[in-house]
């Protein structure tokens, strides 16, 4: 991770989870795929996660082989782009320690700048055997943390286990996501107790509490010193839709948070940012349509064929169709719409050409 980039991170910014499109036979569509991480760049964000929970963690099943493709095609667009400004290319790292090694091998080896490591889907694994597994990760990449919330496949973790995972060396940021306030508070107090606390950015992957995180200030006495804290930026599967909207919003909390200013209006839309994460996400089903139901906004705007994944099972709920309407309706200020419609075709040509 360059200076830049280092920066970019630690004031904060929008970094989407990318999604996975594929065609109806649930091969991968190249073509939408490339053309969803010019959405992103135009719309402003200051980087992507690739491999992570919204592109499914399925892509490193053998019977799919699509976790090195989707890293690639994303790299190569990025840098097809050649942009004047920094971007965090983030690679999401899963699996046994071995496999979690690899992953961030070949991710630095495509010019990702970090690693987002999932701590789920590792039952057998103690809490110290995941330290053990995250220094090993943090001497190939480094790390950003990743608190997945226990629906979504992750596990609840100890304060004693955060406040051990900040001393890690080349850990550089965590981000919370167990949709649990206290939980996102272990991590917070681990972060601000730490002697590395200057050194680690705090993210949200709260899409139930976006907006409230990001105004929030967290401050605590440590031998006798008063010690601040902000969540400054956001690591979420909730701004891979509406994402140029997203990223005006996160412009006017910035704002927000040094003016002191509009911070009502900001609560107020926070509810509404609640109530559509509660479509996309499918909160009635206990999160099963999660992913598809980020796919079938993408699909209703035209940057994806349909909401398909790569498993069988993970599809729209019933009446999510539905609720996903019914939020159009109820906040036509929150989507992006009209963007995406001005620029699908310029993204669409980009993602077919060889340089732009």
């Amino acid at each position: 991770m360059n200076q830049a980039q280092h920066d970019l991170l630690f004031s904060g910014t929008v970094i989407p989870a990318h999604p996975l499109a594929l065609n109806v036979d649930k091969s991968l569509d190249v073509l939408a795929q490339r053309a969803l991480t010019h959405y992103y760049i135009d719309a402003g964000v200051g980087g992507i996660a690739v491999g992570v929970h919204t592109t499914q963690f399925e892509i490193r099943d053998p019977k799919f082989n699509l976790y090195e493709p989707v890293l690639r095609l994303a790299a190569e667009e990025v840098s097809k782009r050649n942009l004047d400004r920094p971007f965090l290319m983030i690679a999401g790292l899963s699996g046994p320690t071995e496999q979690a090694c690899d992953e961030a091998r070949l991710a630095k080896s495509l010019g990702y700048c970090a690693g987002l490591l999932s701590m789920g889907h590792l039952d057998s694994y103690s809490e110290e055997a995941l330290l053990e597994r995250t220094r090993a990760v943090a001497a190939v990449i480094p790390v950003i943390g990743f608190y997945l919330q226990p629906s979504a496949g992750g596990r609840i973790l100890s304060f004693e286990f955060w406040t051990a995972f900040m001393n890690i060396d080349n850990v550089i940021a965590v981000k919370i996501a167990p949709f649990n306030r206290y939980q996102s508070l272990d991590v917070m107090k681990a972060v601000m107790l730490s002697k590395r606390c200057e050194e680690i950015a705090v993210y949200t992957g709260n899409d139930d509490n976006i907006i409230p995180d990001l105004l929030t200030d967290y401050e605590m006495m440590i031998d006798g010193k008063c010690v601040r804290k902000r969540i400054v930026g956001g690591l979420l599967g909730h701004w891979s839709v509406w994402t140029h909207t997203n990223v005006q919003l996160f412009e006017r909390i910035k704002h927000a948070r040094e003016s002191q200013t509009e911070i009502q209006t900001l609560l107020t839309l926070g509810t509404q940012v609640t109530d559509t994460n509660a479509a996309f996400f499918d909160v009635r089903n206990n999160f099963k349509g999660c992913i598809a139901g980020i796919n079938e906004v993408l699909a209703r705007q035209g940057l994806m064929q349909g909401n398909w994944c790569l498993l069988d099972k993970e599809c729209l709920s019933e009446g999510q169709s539905e609720y996903i309407d019914e939020v159009y309706e109820r906040y036509p200020h929150l989507n992006d719409d009209k963007f995406v419609e001005s620029n699908r075709e310029l993204w669409k040509n980009y993602a077919a050409s060889e340089s732009i």
